[in-house]
């Protein structure tokens, strides 16, 4: 078994703690290659701020488990060499299984979320508390899910969404001992997160999704007081990125994401964690298509993955910056 400390990473509860009552949230960035966490190191060093570092089920399976682990490993010492130590989370993304979860706690994840939200009420209770029981043993925290988010993201697959009940929040939160709690108030997985019948359009013709359920936050907030929440599916689908993929061979239809002003609001809540994933992939794949249209000779993979990686540097610190409000946090 590999300890998470042994890697140097840290759990969420201090930081959590910290950004709930900052007002801001941490950012959960996924990544699946160098290139990627290397963006995210040095988007967050830069801007100051703390990061989770997320692996998907999907990611395990592509990357291998142990490449991850070590390249977590590395972040630790990469940092260092930046020139500023900021905390690390590494933490498993949608977990479904207990298996699963504690394959990752015993391979050095400081933290892991277990989704029970595809099962019953009960069934969801009885799942999460037995990755707690095994998660606390070993100092690692755990994420639960009340409410189905809609969407496709690597191995999530939900057709219809269904929002977060607040009246069950204190018996799930009491009975689990989960330590944060994600949450759906209109969020979604993807790119194409809404279906254009459920948007309105803007004066340019650009789809427009329905606002955030924020009522809801708030009576969750009323009854867990301080409670860490978590937004999954919070990609604002940046619809310059889509532009330059559409207009370099691309193919992306009706892609909607969340309005990054109304993710800040909630970042300025209890809100304190928030999942960014397609904005990752749509900035480091349109960067990619425009290298390849303007230079259709080119083999190096470092000619066009080294422009993908700056492009995602610079979207996360915008993100840090001005939407999650962590920057300066570390």
């Amino acid at each position: 078994m590999v300890s998470y400390k042994e890697l140097g990473l840290v759990n969420t509860k201090e930081m959590f703690k910290k950004a709930v009552d900052g007002g801001y949230a941490i950012p959960a960035y996924n990544f699946n290659n160098l290139e990627q966490i290397q963006a995210i190191l040095q988007a967050c060093v830069e801007t100051k701020s703390p990061v989770i570092l997320q692996v998907s089920s999907g990611a395990r399976k592509y990357a291998n488990s142990t490449l991850l682990r070590n390249l977590a490993k590395g972040a630790v010492e990469y940092v260092k060499e930046l020139g500023y130590e900021i905390p690390i989370v590494l933490h498993l993304d949608h977990g479904d299984t207990f298996e699963l979860c504690k394959d990752c706690i015993d391979n050095g994840f400081s933290s892991v979320m277990i989704d029970g939200s595809h099962h019953s009420y009960e069934d969801n209770i009885k799942l999460t508390k037995k990755v707690v029981e095994y998660a606390h043993a070993h100092d690692v925290t755990v994420e639960g899910e009340l409410g189905v988010l809609a969407g496709v993201e690597d191995d999530v697959v939900a057709e219809h969404s269904s929002y977060t009940k607040p009246e069950e929040v204190i018996d799930f939160v009491k009975r689990t001992g989960v330590d944060s709690l994600a949450i759906s108030i209109g969020t979604s997985h993807g790119a194409n997160k809404f279906k254009p019948e459920q948007c309105t359009k803007n004066a340019e013709g650009i789809l427009v999704p329905p606002p955030l359920r924020f009522d809801i936050l708030d009576e969750i907030e009323v009854k867990i007081p301080g409670f860490p929440i978590v937004l999954h599916g919070s990609s604002s689908v940046p619809q310059e990125m889509v532009k330059i993929i559409n207009s370099n061979g691309g193919a992306i239809k009706n892609a909607v994401g969340i309005p990054e002003e109304q993710l800040r609001k909630a970042a300025k809540s209890a809100v304190c964690k928030i999942n960014i994933d397609s904005d990752g992939r749509l900035a480091m794949t349109a960067a990619i298509r425009k290298v390849m249209a303007e230079n259709p000779a080119e083999f190096d993979p470092r000619k066009y993955l080294g422009p993908a990686r700056d492009a995602l540097k610079i979207l996360y610190m915008h993100k840090n910056d001005n939407v999650l409000g962590s920057s300066g946090k570390a």
